[in-house]
């Protein structure tokens, strides 16, 4: 990667420094997928849902799935499953019609443009069939969680991310299903993944994953202490759509200060959809995932 703005977009959205954001100026899409990434790791969703719009109906239909995926992704965090799940279903679909999904294609590259790993075809694909899981886990729909997940991974080598994400999603089913033992050694495995990876992000989500699954079958000082560290990190970083969670996490396994991981919480959460595009916010305010009752009691 030679151009020192991608490299710096690249950093910020799979690296070690999300702080390292620059303008979108240049007209490659690939640069302002980079850029929506990383703006929405920090929670400025509302940015980058204007860049993601006019990438989803790029011509690229790698950069459009890639970023339908991304589009996706953001509304899942702010408890909008439903509709995330049709943009997802709309990458998949793009991918499709270019014969980028299905035999003799589902394995090659995108003819015109290759990608660096983490940005190809083969990482477009799993973005959207593990996006669709992830949906599918939102809703209360488990055993179709179960189905997609099994398309995804018999599917080879996605890449760096796919091994993460893989590992997320499978933990995540399982807690979804209440199988929480069976949810550890995904979530490990995302965390080692993770900590190959040189990506802040994905390190923070994945300790956030292994905590909640070690939490859930009673292991509540290992939890503790991982959740702990990862929420240090997710404030250091501005990562603020996993500092609400953490914080959340922390308030049920660490009862003694409840309240200030609540206090945390709220602040984050309240960035968070203060940065939203109105359906994103209008989503969260209506989702039972986000924790916006915290707000009636904040100065309590």
């Amino acid at each position: 990667m030679s151009d020192p703005d991608r490299a710096a977009r690249w950093t910020a959205a799979f690296g070690e420094n999300p702080n390292a954001l620059t303008p979108w100026r240049s007209r490659e899409p690939l640069d302002g997928w980079l850029e929506a990434v990383a703006l929405g790791g920090r929670g400025q969703y509302a940015r980058a849902a204007d860049l993601l719009r006019r990438l989803i109906s790029s011509p690229d239909p790698v950069i459009a799935a890639l970023a339908a995926a991304t589009r996706a992704s953001h509304l899942r965090q702010v408890g909008g499953h439903a509709l995330a799940r049709s943009f997802d279903a709309a990458g998949l679909n793009r991918l499709a019609q270019a014969s980028l999904i299905g035999p003799g294609g589902i394995d090659g590259d995108h003819p015109d443009r290759p990608g660096p790993p983490g940005a190809d075809v083969r990482a477009a694909r799993s973005d959207v069939l593990l996006g669709l899981a992830a949906d599918a886990i939102g809703l209360g729909r488990t055993a179709q969680a179960r189905r997609l997940f099994g398309i995804e991974s018999t599917l080879g080598d996605g890449g760096w991310r796919t091994e993460i994400r893989r590992g997320w999603v499978a933990a995540e089913t399982e807690l979804g299903a209440g199988s929480a033992r069976a949810a550890v050694a995904p979530a490990e495995a995302a965390a080692t993944a993770a900590a190959n990876s040189g990506s802040v992000r994905h390190q923070v989500k994945s300790a956030l994953v292994l905590g909640a699954s070690l939490a859930a079958v009673g292991d509540r000082e290992r939890a503790r202490v991982l959740i702990f560290d990862a929420l240090a990190d997710a404030t250091r970083h501005g990562l603020l759509p996993l500092v609400w969670p953490c914080a959340m996490v922390l308030a049920d396994i660490d009862p003694d200060e409840a309240r200030a991981h609540r206090c945390t919480a709220a602040h984050a959460l309240h960035c968070v959809l203060r940065n939203c595009d109105p359906i994103a916010r209008s989503l969260a305010m209506a989702s039972p995932w986000v924790p916006t009752w915290l707000f009636s009691s904040w100065s309590d």
